[in-house]
């Protein structure tokens, strides 16, 4: 059936039983290409009827499909002339995990992070009746995503329109992990509706059979009908906000879908239809572990030791001693390492669901009543609570502690998803301590030091999601992290007639300069010092080994955007103290980069080993 669908009105022809069949091909497809490249499995299998109920009323090319997060947008790629190019999702110059404007027509906005869509509907929603155009307007949002705040302040502001926007809420009673908190209990009563939706249509049916009266029965029940559904279904709050609300609805029923959305567009209003479903329907292995098959790895996946385990143990052992130690989380208990505090230490453990910027504050607020709050918080996600960070903890000199993890690049989730922003955005923040580790010793060290009584103010230790350092590197000088210092890691001088090129580094990419140092020792002298800190910058150590190596060529390298980074930090070190050696920097590009394996997007920006040896060698 799949094979038969070339436009999206081939689906509009399509009888409810081929729709359902279609499905079935669809859900075979994603089984078949998420388990081979890896990406976000479970969501996808949940919105399969979904999709083809939306596509089957509206058409993304002329309409405004805007999906919350996007990685549940696979079906949508497959049925918007994306099904032969499908086999390459994720991979290197394939089609993205996530929708991309410059994809396809039919992606008209791109998603990443959780919780926007809302927002861009009732934009887009504004801008269409400003206009004087027609098209439908929809937003598909799963419950998840309403734990964050920037859907509220949408749907308050959506109250107040007149034109049309449909927010689809899919329900399936998770983000990534079992969602939390009161939003969520919110849902789950309104779940319970379903028993009510069952028990109306039993009665409906029954009653029409009674010769004579039965319609005058059922017109009856149904001038109540508002009042007993308010009873039994707390939608009521959409209501209050001024959007109509229709469900629950069966998001697996295709006829279901259509209806509600046909309904939805006759009212002409800000309309919330409540689907539900089920994360993973369709595949029992999914069904069963939905968490697991939320992102699943591809085959190539490595087999480093993991920063976040590391982090999560190192965590576990500082609070068995010190019962001020909590750990938060945004969702993100598995992803970060935190399950394991959770389940050792339940009572001191906080999931806030999706809500970074809370979090921080909350942190805050915590540190100011005397507690030790440690946030695990991915650096792309880590971008929206810049101002609590700024605002309530710097400012105030908390001492919160934020482990940002997927630091630099972060591989096929894309431009939404790398950690290549947070040294630029952090270097501008005032009384903050930030420092990288090289490999999984110094993160544990480092730790050690965050809990240190003289850290005054934020602590953030960034770091990606493998360990690469490899323990055989030769001549590696190993010593203890000290608080704001750097390390001279690896010296070669031996060749009194060549230049002499200093690295200073910053986190993970330590391990390709010095794979690239060792390389060059055979036409040069090589020195690499791990700067350890960005703030504050060790200033005494950078000068010194400086003083020592005499270099000809210095270049800095960090896994991250170099306007305001770590290397400017450096070269305008280097311009106050009048020194004049060739400077150049190894960073990510300014430009976004796009998705595919970390090894293929570093070599594609000049970070791997080998690029950084090209640029000493175009350097000397």
């Amino acid at each position: 059936m799949l094979e038969k669908i070339t436009t999206l009105s081939d689906i509009k022809k399509l009888t409810q039983e081929q729709k359902e069949e279609l499905a079935s091909d669809i859900r075979a497809r994603l089984v078949d290409v998420v388990l081979k490249n890896g990406g976000h499995l479970a969501s996808n299998l949940g919105v399969t009827e979904l999709t083809i109920g939306l596509y089957s009323v509206i058409d993304p090319f002329t309409d405004k499909v805007i999906w919350d997060v996007g990685h549940q947008a696979y079906v949508h790629k497959i049925l918007t002339g994306r099904n032969d190019a499908f086999g390459t999702l994720r991979q290197f110059g394939g089609i993205s995990g996530f929708p991309k404007r410059n994809e396809s027509d039919a992606d008209c906005f791109e998603t990443g992070h959780s919780s926007t869509s809302v927002s861009a509907a009732v934009g887009m929603a504004r801008a269409r009746d400003i206009k004087g155009e027609k098209h439908k307007v929809v937003a598909v949002i799963g419950d998840g995503a309403f734990t964050n705040g920037m859907v509220y302040e949408a749907l308050n502001d959506a109250g107040t329109m007149k034109g049309s926007v449909v927010f689809i809420l899919n329900d399936n009673g998770m983000s990534i992990a079992r969602n939390v908190g009161g939003i969520s209990k919110y849902f789950r009563k309104i779940r319970t509706g379903k028993s009510y939706i069952d028990a109306k249509r039993n009665i409906k049916s029954g009653l029409d059979k009674i010769p004579l009266i039965g319609g005058s029965l059922v017109r009856g029940i149904q001038r109540v009908k508002t009042a007993f559904r308010t009873l039994t279904i707390p939608g009521e709050w959409f209501e209050e906000l001024g959007i109509k609300y229709i469900g629950p609805i069966d998001g697996h029923n295709i006829e279901e879908v259509e209806n509600a959305l046909n309904r939805a567009f006759y009212l002409n209003c800000p309309v919330l239809i409540h689907a539900m479903t089920n994360k993973g329907y369709g595949y029992a292995k999914a069904e069963a572990d939905p968490s697991a098959f939320h992102g699943v790895s591809p085959k190539e996946k490595l087999q480093q030791e993991c920063y976040s385990a590391v982090m999560a143990e190192e965590l576990c052992k500082m609070a068995e001693s010190d019962n001020k130690i909590t750990a938060i989380t945004a969702a993100m208990p598995s992803g970060t390492g935190l399950k394991k505090f959770e389940q050792k230490f339940p009572e001191r453990f906080i999931d806030v669901g999706i809500a970074e910027e809370h979090a921080i504050t909350m942190a805050a607020g915590m540190a100011a009543a005397g507690l030790k709050p440690y946030v695990a918080i991915y650096s792309t996600f880590m971008q929206r609570a810049y101002d609590q960070l700024l605002h309530d903890c710097a400012l105030q000199k908390l001492p919160v502690v934020i482990m940002l993890d997927r630091a630099g690049i972060s591989g096929r989730d894309g431009r939404t998803h790398h950690g290549i922003y947070d040294i630029a955005f952090l270097n501008s923040v005032p009384d903050i301590s930030v420092c990288a580790p090289c490999c999984a010793e110094e993160l544990k060290q480092m730790l050690a030091i965050s809990n240190e009584n003289y850290i005054n103010g934020p602590f953030i230790i960034r770091y990606p999601a493998k360990d690469s350092f490899e323990g055989d590197i030769s001549a590696m000088q190993r010593t203890q992290v000290e608080f704001g210092k750097g390390s001279l890691l690896l010296e070669r001088k031996s060749r009194s007639n060549e230049k002499n090129v200093l690295f200073i580094t910053f986190g993970q990419i330590t391990v390709n300069c010095i794979k690239a140092a060792e390389a060059l020792s055979d036409m040069c002298n090589v020195a690499v010092f791990h700067g350890r800190f960005l703030k504050p910058l060790d200033e005494k150590g950078i000068l010194s080994v400086i003083k020592e190596f005499s270099p000809d060529v210095i270049i800095t390298a960090e896994d991250g955007v170099p306007d305001g980074g770590f290397g400017a930090s450096v070269a305008v070190l280097l311009q106050k103290n009048g020194i004049t050696a060739k400077f150049d920097m190894v960073s990510a590009p300014q430009t976004p980069i796009d998705h595919g394996s970390i090894e293929e997007l570093q070599e594609q920006a000049g970070m791997d080993s080998v690029g950084i040896m090209k640029k000493v060698l175009r350097s000397i």
